[in-house]
C-alpha cells in the first residue's frame, strides 16, 4: 500500500473517531499547551444544593467515638454548610487567578497550573497530589514558593510552580483504557517538564504523590536533580509486614521507629479499608458519584487523625484547614464526576505504599508527625542512599501542604538549596 493510501486511510480513521470519541489524532501527536478555565454552571450548583437538600441520613452511630465511621453530627453540619453557607465561586476565582493549561500525554488530557517566579534562575518544581486531594492542597504554597518575597523569604529561594491534576483526577481527562498507574504518571510527568521546556527540575509529592516522585527518582530523567517527599518510602518489607499483621513493635525500636510502627499499624487495622475497597472495586462505588453526602463522608474518612481534625473543623474549632477549605477540595471531585475515576489508580496500582523502591538519586523527607507513617529518620538514610536533607516537623498531618503550609514551603526552599547550584 502506498504512503499517500496509508495517509488517506489515517484522516479517515481520524474523521470517524472524532464523531464518536475524543480527538485520538490529537492523542497521538499533539504536544500543544492550551490555556485552560473552568466554570461550573448555576445549573450544576442548583443541583448540587438540591440533592444536598434531600440527603437521607441514616441514623446516629452506636457509640461515642468514630470507631464506627464518619459520625452523623459531623455529617449534617458539614451538608447544612455546604448547603446554605458555602460558594464554590469563590475557589473558582482562586483558581481563575492562576495560570492553568492542559496537554495530552498519552492519550490523556493533563491540566496543569504553571506559576512562573518573577525572579531569575527560579528553580521548576513539579508538585503531585494524592487521593482524596487534588490541586486545592497546594494552592496555599503557590505563592509563597513562586514569589518569596512577598512572604519574607529570599529571592534566591524562587521556584517556579507546576501543579498537575493526576490522571482522573479534577480537571485532568479520564483515561479510557487501563495502565495509568504511578509508574506511568511518573513518565508522563518527565514529558510534562520536557514539554514546558526545563532542563534542571525538582519534584515533590504526599499520598499518590508520593509514590510519584518515588517512581520519578527510580526512572531519574534528564533533568531531574532531586525529589522530595512528606510520605517517604522507606518501611523495611519485614517491618511492614510485621505491622500489617498487627505484631507489637520490636523493642528494638527508637522512639521514633516504635512511634512510625505504632501509627503504621494503626492504619493498617482501622483505615485501610477504603484503600481494599477500591484497590479491588472501585466501579462498585456509584454512590459516591450520585451523592454529595455520601462523596463527602467518603473523602472524610481517608485517616483517623485527618478524620477528628476536619470533624473539629465541622464542631467549630480551628485548625488548619477551614470549613470552605475541606469544601472545595470535596467540591471539586463533585463536580468534575471524579469519585470513580480517581479511585481505579488504587486499583492500577502493585506498589507498595510504604516500602523502598530504589530511589538513587537525591532526596529529601519531611515526616509530619500526624501521618500514617511518620518516616524516622534511620529508616530513611537506609531507603534513600543519597538522602541529603530530614526534618521530623513539630506538627502537622497527611494534607501537609493543605494543613501547614509555612512550614512545607520553609522545608522545601531548605530542602533544594544545595541542588540549585549542582
Amino acid at each position: 500500500m502506498t504512503r499517500l493510501a496509508n495517509a488517506l486511510l489515517l484522516v479517515a480513521a481520524c474523521s470517524v473517531f472524532l464523531s464518536l470519541h475524543a480527538d485520538p489524532c490529537r492523542a497521538q501527536g499533539d504536544t500543544s499547551i492550551r490555556p485552560f478555565k473552568f466554570h461550573a454552571t448555576d445549573e450544576q450548583l442548583a443541583d448540587l444544593k438540591r440533592r444536598l437538600a434531600a440527603t437521607r441520613f441514616p441514623e446516629k452511630e452506636l457509640v461515642a467515638d468514630a470507631s464506627q465511621g464518619v459520625q452523623l453530627a459531623t455529617m449534617k453540619e458539614l451538608v447544612r454548610y455546604w448547603q446554605n453557607d458555602y460558594d464554590w465561586r469563590k475557589v473558582e476565582a482562586k483558581l481563575d487567578a492562576l495560570p492553568q493549561f492542559v496537554t495530552t500525554i498519552d492519550g490523556v488530557d493533563i491540566h496543569f497550573i504553571h506559576v512562573k517566579s518573577k525572579h531569575p534562575n527560579a528553580l521548576p518544581i513539579i508538585v503531585t497530589h494524592g487521593w482524596p486531594g487534588s490541586v486545592i492542597e497546594q494552592l496555599k504554597i503557590i505563592g509563597p514558593l513562586s514569589d518569596p518575597t512577598a512572604y519574607g523569604g529570599r529571592a534566591e529561594d524562587a521556584f517556579d510552580v507546576i501543579v498537575p491534576s493526576m490522571p482522573g483526577y479534577g480537571f485532568s481527562g479520564k483515561p479510557t483504557a487501563t495502565g495509568w498507574d504511578a509508574p506511568h504518571i511518573a513518565r508522563a510527568w518527565a514529558e510534562l517538564m520536557k514539554r514546558l521546556g526545563y532542563t534542571r527540575y525538582v519534584a515533590q509529592g504526599g499520598d499518590w504523590g508520593a509514590l510519584v516522585v518515588d517512581q520519578m527518582g527510580v526512572l531519574a530523567p534528564p533533568g531531574l536533580l532531586a525529589i522530595h517527599t512528606n510520605m517517604a518510602g522507606v518501611v523495611p518489607p519485614e517491618i511492614d509486614k510485621a505491622a500489617f499483621s498487627g505484631a507489637p513493635p520490636s523493642p528494638s525500636f527508637s522512639p521514633d521507629e516504635k512511634k512510625a510502627y505504632e501509627q503504621l499499624a494503626f492504619f493498617y487495622k482501622h483505615g485501610l479499608a477504603y484503600a481494599l475497597e477500591m484497590g479491588n472495586r472501585p466501579q462498585t462505588l456509584y454512590g459516591i458519584d450520585d451523592s454529595p453526602a455520601g462523596l463527602a463522608a467518603w473523602i472524610l474518612d481517608h485517616d483517623l487523625r485527618s478524620y477528628q481534625m476536619m470533624a473539629r473543623v465541622f464542631a467549630g474549632q480551628k485548625e488548619g484547614l477551614s470549613r470552605d477549605d475541606i469544601l472545595d477540595n470535596i467540591t471539586l471531585y463533585w463536580l468534575t464526576n471524579t469519585g470513580v475515576s480517581s479511585a481505579r489508580l488504587y486499583w492500577e496500582n502493585k506498589l507498595a505504599f510504604f516500602a523502598p523502591k530504589g530511589v538513587a538519586i537525591p532526596v529529601a523527607v519531611s515526616a509530619f508527625p500526624d501521618d500514617l507513617c511518620p518516616a524516622p529518620r534511620s529508616w530513611a538514610e537506609k531507603a534513600y542512599p543519597k538522602l541529603m536533607h530530614y526534618n521530623l516537623m513539630p506538627k502537622g498531618g497527611h494534607f501537609a501542604a493543605w494543613e501547614q503550609p509555612e512550614l512545607m514551603t520553609s522545608e522545601l526552599r531548605t530542602a533544594f538549596r544545595s541542588v540549585r547550584t549542582s
